[in-house]
């Protein structure tokens, strides 16, 4: 604990009280420092539960915070079975609610941020701008508004909420907005009885490539042997090679290849369909379903529902009166974007990062967890605790320890990141991918340097 942690009054604000928020707030504690987490939703991992009914593909050891620990063990709380996975409404229940309560008063609920800024300067402003502290501004639930001054702010409010449109080109297709009531971009929860209603015995369109596509195409190909009529048709912006389906018994996360090979195994039965090298550009009624029109001018069959899967990406609306160094491809800090790039890193090659990577030209504001990401996709939850603790050494004067920063990730199992999916397939690699004999982690210490380039045809 320095001096400037406890002569310094005011709170570090974080935002959002999801999985990586909260480790924030319980790595701030840790160090002495008072958080206050300000949550949009009314109680802790508000976005997880809108997926609650999907498991996660890393185990309950990757998914907990070794600092929450110590707040949850005195309340005599057991940490699940490190080897099972997860659902994401058990990850509320058994560990994120109790968390949050342990956190008490420090966690605020149905408290919206809509901007954030320095005391009495706007982003223009340079003269005294370091030593004015941070102006939050708070929606509540009720319509309150509310201004919060804080040391510092640590924004971990994810990417849930701004879900990549179904247009190729990043904006909303033509039309999209319009059959709304025909697209969701979500995995469907089958469990639910209206949601199942709605796509049994129709023809659903799947749009994307990643985890979360594979989840729901796997969840189709169960509703089909079940309900008549039911079919996905896979919709991808590239041909199916090797890679495609992932990693599969090579991945380092054995529940994510797993996805993967439902995946394919639901195209192989016929329970879907796949449409390749799509790119759409539009979507047009047909009675009372829907087409969509490829770029190209391709037309797909008609289809009663479309899911789109396509990624995330941050809102950054609220955080324009603070000064972002944001790489203006993947809007994530400049120094962690070279590092988490789709377009250069095919096979989840992550290196470790902290405050020095997440830092911006406006001190003591940091993006961590998904948002950190920008639009990268291969963000994983321990990527984010390893972040937190970084962070909060930093706000509290241990510089020595926020650059100790070291990280073990498993391979991602998906060649290719998004960059890479849309090139020709003899771009790709021999064999179509990569991901077939995987490299072994590192683990590396932040300011000793990235590895060396891998030799040609490695990952």
């Amino acid at each position: 604990m320095t001096a400037s942690t406890t002569t310094n009054p005011l709170p570090v604000v974080v935002i959002g009280a999801g999985p990586i928020g909260l480790a924030a707030a319980a790595h701030l504690v840790e160090r002495g420092i008072e958080p206050l987490v300000l949550e949009a939703g009314a109680s802790a991992g508000a976005a997880v539960r809108e997926w609650a009914h999907v498991r996660l593909f890393s185990p309950w050891a990757e998914v907990v915070d070794p600092a929450t620990e110590k707040l949850l063990s005195p309340t005599g709380w057991v940490r699940p079975d490190g080897a099972a996975y997860p659902s994401g409404g058990e990850w509320v229940s058994l560990y994120l609610q109790p968390l949050a309560d342990v956190l008490g008063e420090r966690v605020r609920y149905d408290a919206r941020v809509t901007g954030v800024a320095r005391a009495g300067r706007d982003r223009i402003v340079d003269s005294g701008r370091q030593e004015q502290p941070f102006t939050v501004h708070v929606e509540h639930a009720d319509g309150r508004e509310e201004r919060i001054t804080a040391r510092a702010v640590v924004d971990a409010s994810g990417t849930w909420a701004t879900p990549n449109p179904l247009g190729a080109n990043g904006l909303p297709a033509l039309g999209e907005r319009a059959a709304d009531g025909r697209i969701s971009y979500r995995i469907p929860d089958l469990a639910d009885p209206a949601v199942r209603e709605r796509f049994a015995g129709q023809r659903t369109a799947v749009v994307g490539t990643g985890a979360s596509a594979f989840t729901a195409l796997a969840y189709l190909a169960d509703l089909a042997k079940e309900e008549d009529g039911t079919h996905a048709v896979w919709v991808l912006r590239r041909g199916i090679t090797g890679s495609t389906y992932g990693g599969g018994e090579a991945d380092e996360l054995p529940a994510r290849g797993a996805l993967g090979l439902r995946a394919k195994a639901a195209v192989e039965a016929g329970h879907a369909s796949a449409l390749t090298g799509f790119r759409t550009a539009a979507v047009e009624p047909d009675g009372d379903r829907v087409v969509l029109v490829a770029e190209d001018g391709r037309r797909s069959e008609s289809v009663d529902q479309v899911v789109v899967l396509t990624g995330l990406r941050p809102d950054l609306s609220f955080l324009s009166e603070v000064r972002l160094g944001l790489d203006e491809r993947l809007q994530a800090p400049t120094e962690l974007a070279p590092l988490i790039d789709p377009n250069q890193h095919s096979c989840g090659t992550v290196y470790p990062h902290g405050a020095k990577e997440l830092s911006h030209p406006e001190s003591d504001v940091y993006l961590v967890g998904m948002k950190s990401y920008g639009r990268a996709p291969t963000f994983l939850a321990m990527t984010g605790y390893e972040q937190v603790r970084s962070v909060a050494a930093a706000l509290a004067g241990d510089h020595e320890a926020a650059a100790r920063v070291e990280l073990t990730l498993p391979e991602t199992g998906v060649c290719g990141g998004a960059g890479l999916f849309d090139q020709p397939d003899a771009e790709q690699g021999a064999g179509g991918g990569c991901c077939s004999v995987p490299t072994a982690p590192e683990v590396l210490s932040i300011g000793l340097g990235a590895p060396a380039a891998a030799s040609s045809g490695s990952c």
